[in-house]
């Protein structure tokens, strides 16, 4: 028992000693308020450590000097947003008159200074210039300037929560900093031979509207089906127009190759005794004819997005491919002149291309693909 006790005891004073030297350290270091928080901590277990006590004091002291004299630079400064810097100072002294309360005995010997009220002061005069440059912003009435608008009443509300003039403006402008962008059914031009892509591509807009719609990566940025626009009477910023301009299914192209083989074949054995046996050799020969069927089949897509006036801001072209290969083998002339490898050519089951179908569904998935990319980036590089 007594063993344990004095482990015990031995771990407490060295947790004491470590939790000292830790704040010493930081005091020495110059960071003064980590040395409060952590010193202020540890007095609340130790109140009565002389060191801890020491310490305390100490950082305390030179922590208010440093901060004021940074509130006198900055009330100096002509930095329109002096006063964000001003209220950082009082934050962190604020922080450390709390650090210092928790613990009654330090606060009795210390007896730190309250700043609440200058917290409060300091932080309506950041809110109230954020505000006054938002104002301005939108002056200019245009998207750029709506938007940074925006960013300086978000800005604001942060430093006046609750206020509803500030907040009433951010709503009004994010309405008018928004692009909202409008899908336009997808249109085909000239007429197509194949009737499955007439079906395939009905819905295309949609199955982009709802990419977008999941990665939109710009949140002055929405997408809606023309549908919903009208009957919701949104303004259009812009239209993004996408149409089919051409889409083919190839053809089989046949490619034929001749080639002659051969091997040497055992054609006689004479058996002069068990262990003695002659073989005699002939080349016997072989020609393979192969046949390398291939079928290429594409697509074009074109986009264009354009405003208001109907003018052209960005367009952009997107192929997609399907390639069809097989091939087959056939043989005259000796059997026993073929490779295994030839064998299995000439043995593989020929295989019939694709469905229509199929074709343009693979063509069309990589055409989507690459157009909803294409359009999520050039909007999330909207400024």
């Amino acid at each position: 028992m007594k063993i344990k006790f004095y482990a015990l005891l031995l771990t407490g004073v060295t947790i004491i000693l470590i939790s000292c030297k830790s704040a010493s350290k930081l005091y020495e270091k110059g960071r003064y308020d980590e040395a409060v928080d952590l010193a202020a901590k540890k007095l609340q277990k130790d109140p009565s450590d002389p060191k801890l006590r020491s310490v305390l004091l100490n950082a305390y002291r030179f922590a208010v000097e440093d901060h004021e004299a940074n509130i006198r630079n900055h009330t100096a400064s002509s930095n329109e947003l002096k006063w964000e810097s001003v209220y950082g100072e009082y934050a962190g002294l604020q922080r450390m008159y709390e650090s210092i309360r928790k613990s009654p005995d330090a606060f009795k010997a210390i007896s730190p200074t309250d700043y609440s009220s200058q917290l409060l002061t300091y932080r309506e005069k950041a809110g109230e210039v954020r505000y006054e440059r938002g104002l301005s912003l939108m002056n200019n009435n245009d998207k750029l300037s709506y938007r940074k608008a925006y960013q300086e009443f978000q800005t604001a509300q942060s430093y006046l929560p609750g206020d509803m003039g500030v907040r009433e403006k951010m709503e009004e402008a994010y309405n008018n900093a928004v692009v909202n962008v409008i899908i336009m059914p997808v249109e085909e031009r000239g007429s197509y031979q194949y009737s499955s892509y007439t079906n395939r591509y009905r819905g295309f807009d949609d199955n982009i509207l709802r990419y977008l719609q999941q990665h939109n990566g710009n949140q002055f940025v929405k997408y809606y089906p023309a549908h919903e626009a009208r009957s919701r009477n949104i303004r259009p910023d812009q239209l993004i127009d996408v149409r089919f301009s051409s889409i083919n299914v190839g053809r089989n192209n046949d490619e034929n190759n001749t080639r002659t083989v051969s091997q040497d074949v055992v054609i006689k054995e004479t058996v002069y005794k068990p262990d003695s046996v002659v073989k005699q050799y002939a080349k016997v020969y072989a020609t393979i004819t192969t046949t390398k069927r291939t079928m290429r089949s594409e697509g074009m897509i074109q986009v264009a997005v354009r405003d208001q006036n109907n003018r052209n801001v960005w367009t952009d072209n997107y192929s997609g491919q399907h390639n069809w290969v097989t091939e087959i083998a056939s043989y005259t002339g000796d059997i026993r002149a073929l490779s295994e490898s030839d064998k299995q050519l000439i043995n593989r089951t020929r295989e019939n291309p694709p469905r229509e179908e199929d074709i343009i569904r693979c063509i069309m998935d990589e055409i989507q693909s690459k157009l909803e990319c294409g359009i999520k980036d050039y909007y999330n590089r909207m400024q």
